[in-house]
């Protein structure tokens, strides 16, 4: 479950407020998503059913190494992603595992609302991002509409400045590399749905900028 998951489960968790001085804004660059941009990051798609899902081998624990054909064997999982607008809030579902999260505000979390008709969309402020470390991860929009892809490189030292906004104009879809920062996609839709899959283990190491920066990551949503 993502840090989002954990918020939407407990409405007694409090969300730093812009507004009140609590926290900060960091722009996130916006690049194109290339071949050669998302090198280090992953790779274009396209065709889903063509993707390939990378599993990482279990790791040894000391220094015997796992045996020759084992530590693989959790499998590929796939399913829906589903992604709509809720008032000032951004929601995901991954069907895939099972997973139902807050991946964004379009204004200040702190004073988000579910019934807000003037959200600006332009933006989405997160609050974490997280990597799989057994598993690449491949996500296909079956609409061919546009989507940001919010990345950073593999490491445990990350920062806000490691994150870049790839745009893709919706014609691909993406596979990121295992290791690989990230959070859902953020269509530029009120509501899209992809097609994904990923490893059946489903490991998550995240990383809270609120909690650890002090900052909220502003995602560019549109091309400037």
């Amino acid at each position: 479950m993502t840090v989002s998951g954990q918020m939407e489960n407990n409405a007694a968790i409090a969300l730093p407020s812009i507004a009140g001085g609590d926290v900060s804004i960091f722009d996130v660059p916006l690049s194109e998503a290339t071949a050669e941009n998302l090198a280090g990051f992953g790779q274009l798609e396209t065709s889903f059913e063509a993707a390939e899902v990378e599993i990482v081998t279990w790791p040894a624990p000391g220094w015997r190494p796992i045996d020759a054909g084992t530590g693989t064997g959790g499998g590929v999982t796939s399913g829906v992603f589903e992604y709509w607008h809720e008032g000032d809030v951004f929601r995901a579902r991954n069907l895939a595992v099972d997973g139902d999260y807050i991946i964004g505000w379009f204004a200040d979390p702190a004073r988000a609302s579910n019934e807000s008709t003037t959200a600006d969309v332009s933006r989405v402020l997160v609050c974490e991002a997280n990597y799989h470390p057994d598993s690449s991860q491949t996500f296909f929009p079956r609409d061919t509409g546009p989507f940001v892809a919010l990345l950073a490189k593999p490491g445990e030292n990350i920062r806000p400045e490691d994150f870049i906004a790839f745009f893709f104009d919706g014609r691909f879809g993406v596979t990121i590399r295992p290791g690989v920062w990230h959070q859902p996609m953020y269509p530029l839709k009120s509501s899209a749905v992809f097609d994904g899959k990923q490893g059946r283990v489903h490991a998550c190491i995240s990383c809270n900028f609120v909690e650890e920066f002090g900052c909220y990551l502003s995602v560019p949503l549109r091309r400037r």
